[in-house]
């Protein structure tokens, strides 16, 4: 069974790998194409816009997590009716939902006027971007719900061929048309818009034809509503979650322009551009197992789940060291090629910036706190969004952009101290000692790596100054930081070496 999950885990590791990485090429060609045709505070606009409507979807209260939760035994039993019922409730519930954003939505335009006031770009702009991106969320809420059944079956790769290959021809659509016709803009705005419907529809006709039984009766949703209390109950717990990841990943921008202006949101997002799509490429990896891990918590092996743990927290740290390493070395050069100097930003937003990212990235508690339903701390998202709210518009009143990232570092920093144990005591119900010494040893690894790194690379890399020689760089420095990381971590971190085992019994297996 577990080798079967770990395939499993592997092929949707393998799709979503392969999609990120076409798409993230094909982001940076039209994101470039975007500022030279079009402007960059149309960029620093769409930016603002999704973090609005992103506000808008807290309204969906983590109705998707707690289904995803109540999924993983029935799916594992094969017990079709209460599938069925579970997702008719999911369905009602964000039907319900729907509502609510569209009415919110409605308001939020009618302020508009007020909110760009300061913007230069005709207004037009602003309702024509975030109708279409409203469409696109309302879709995923009244015809698309049925796609948890995919997530929490492990079976993503279903839903990235669907979403991100549609993505892929939208963005080579959207950049011939942008460099080449009158109206690029409008060009862009309809082919978002378009490319949304189909890839909506395409992922509807995959869950029908994965799940031919799954019929779903929005009907009855006050009787489900009221069956499954207990979905309810999750639900408002992990609501205090949702408000929290919407505090520290989207009030960003939205503070940034309240403090200085669109064309540093566009800065800033340009960093963040980078970023998010590397972000994207690593939750390929680990994400992918979310599934995997709820099984595996369904099937009550209590010596198994923090044996495993400890190997996969060791090799996300592993992992985030060497990305944050590379992206601390070239991402300032890389955007100096890309845009110009004039676009970079200053060295302490910058190491805030890859400081704020590393530990984003080895934050790896929420697939386990997850399985295991673990969402009644809801103190801890109230901590960190208040620390991490109030010390950005604090301090980025005072020093700016750098103050801002301040602001989330400090948020982030409680939930690694705190996570680990609530999961532990509650989860594991083990003593907390073990995780304690292994993150020393871990820390430790990382710091001498990385020191080895940065005094032999200065030898090794010759200045550059293109791209092809930036990219001959880069693959130089990561191929040579993953065996200098490696290397140290599989001498002496044994939880390191257990997985890395482990995976090459798959690939025999598979063989």
């Amino acid at each position: 069974m577990f080798v079967n999950r770990t395939k499993q885990s592997i092929r949707n590791i393998r799709v979503s790998l392969c999609f990120s990485i076409l798409i993230l090429v094909l982001r940076f060609f039209s994101r470039k194409v975007f500022i030279d045709h079009i402007g960059i505070e149309v960029l620093g606009l769409n930016t603002a816009l999704t973090s609005l409507l992103n506000l808008l979807n807290l309204t969906e209260l983590g109705i998707g997590s707690a289904v995803s939760y109540f999924l993983y035994i029935p799916l594992a039993q094969s017990d079709c009716k209460t599938v069925n019922e579970i997702v008719s409730l999911q369905g009602w519930l964000y039907k319900r939902v729907t509502y609510v954003i569209l009415v919110g939505s409605i308001v939020l335009m009618s302020f508009f006027p007020w909110i760009f006031s300061q913007m230069k770009l005709p207004l037009w702009y602003a309702y024509g971007s975030f109708g279409v991106l409203l469409i696109g969320a309302i879709l995923g809420y009244i015809i698309n719900y049925a796609q948890i059944l995919l997530s929490a079956d492990q079976q993503i790769y279903k839903i990235t061929y669907n979403i991100k290959g549609w993505e892929a021809l939208g963005v080579i659509i959207q950049i011939v048309g942008i460099k080449y016709l009158h109206y690029g803009y409008f060009f862009w705005l309809v082919v978002e818009l378009g490319r949304t419907l189909i890839s909506c529809l395409s992922l509807h006709r995959t869950v029908k034809r994965s799940y031919p039984w799954l019929h779903t009766d929005l009907t009855k949703g006050k009787f489900l509503f009221r069956k499954y209390s207990e979905v309810t109950r999750k639900t408002k717990q992990l609501f205090f979650h949702k408000v929290s990841s919407y505090i520290v990943n989207q009030t960003i921008p939205l503070v940034t322009y309240a403090c200085l202006s669109l064309t540093m949101v566009a800065v800033y997002g340009n960093y963040l551009a980078i970023i998010s799509n590397i972000t994207i490429l690593f939750s390929a990896l680990f994400e992918s197992m979310r599934a995997g891990i709820g099984n595996l918590v369904a099937e009550k092996r209590p010596r198994q789940v923090p044996a495993f743990f400890a190997e996969y927290i060791t090799a996300r740290y592993w992992l985030s060291a060497v990305i944050c390493f590379c992206l601390l070395q070239q991402v300032t050069p890389f955007i100096s090629l890309w845009l110009g100097n004039e676009y970079v930003l200053d060295s302490v937003s910058f190491y805030i910036l890859i400081l704020s990212t590393f530990l984003s990235l080895a934050n790896s508690f929420e697939s386990f706190l997850s399985a295991y339903g673990l969402f009644q701390d809801v103190f801890s998202p109230v901590v960190e969004g208040a620390l991490h709210l109030s010390f950005s518009i604090l301090l980025g009143y005072y020093w700016g952009l750098p103050g801002i990232l301040a602001g989330r570092v400090a948020g982030l920093l409680f939930l690694i101290c705190w996570k680990p144990y609530f999961l532990y005591s509650r989860g594991f119900q083990i003593p907390i000692k073990r995780h304690i010494q292994l993150m020393g040893k871990v820390i430790f690894l990382i710091l001498l790596s990385a020191g080895i790194c940065q005094i032999t690379t200065k030898h090794l890399m010759p200045p550059y100054y293109s791209f092809t020689e930036w990219i001959y760089n880069s693959i130089l420095l990561f191929v040579y930081s993953i065996l200098v990381f490696f290397i140290l971590f599989a001498v002496f971190c044994k939880e390191f070496r257990n997985l890395f085992y482990r995976f090459l019994i798959i690939t025999r297996h598979k063989t």
